[in-house]
């Protein structure tokens, strides 16, 4: 049973398809929220997230729509296929706003309140790491 979700908005100073590339490339990836990322950004893609050396998370990409939506499952036991009984939905939803995006996360699928408590921490100190990375990206006169 679903014990509740994390939605989260962040404001980020540069275009869609600037923050699309940085939430979904995995080279970008890397650079803000994990130490490694390995997949293909292509929907049906498995690959893992790599984090502090030892700890690896599966990882399926389930729908890539340059610049609007990036949707990815993990957490899943190793070797096993993501499925809505196994893993964690995340969704980055981006929304045009003025000279900007807005980006918003929302995670589901949790059955334990640790786990979504361990998450809730991650992404609040994840999340504010794209707009400085977007920041080194951008040219400005």
């Amino acid at each position: 049973m679903e014990i509740g979700s994390i939605e989260r908005e962040i404001y980020i100073e540069a275009s869609p398809t600037v923050v699309f590339e940085v939430v979904s490339d995995p080279r970008h990836v890397s650079r803000w929220w994990p130490d490694e990322a390995r997949y293909e950004p292509v929907p049906g893609s498995t690959g893992e997230l790599g984090f502090g050396g030892d700890k690896v998370e599966a990882f399926t990409v389930l729908e890539v729509q340059p610049p609007r939506t990036f949707t990815f499952r993990w957490t899943q036991p190793p070797g096993e296929p993501a499925t809505a009984e196994n893993s964690l939905l995340v969704t980055f939803e981006l929304v045009p706003s003025g000279d900007g995006t807005l980006l918003k996360l929302t995670e589901t699928g949790y059955r334990d309140e640790e786990a979504r408590r361990d998450h809730v921490n991650g992404w609040d100190y994840f999340l504010p790491r794209i707009a400085p990375y977007v920041a080194t990206l951008t040219v400005r006169p």
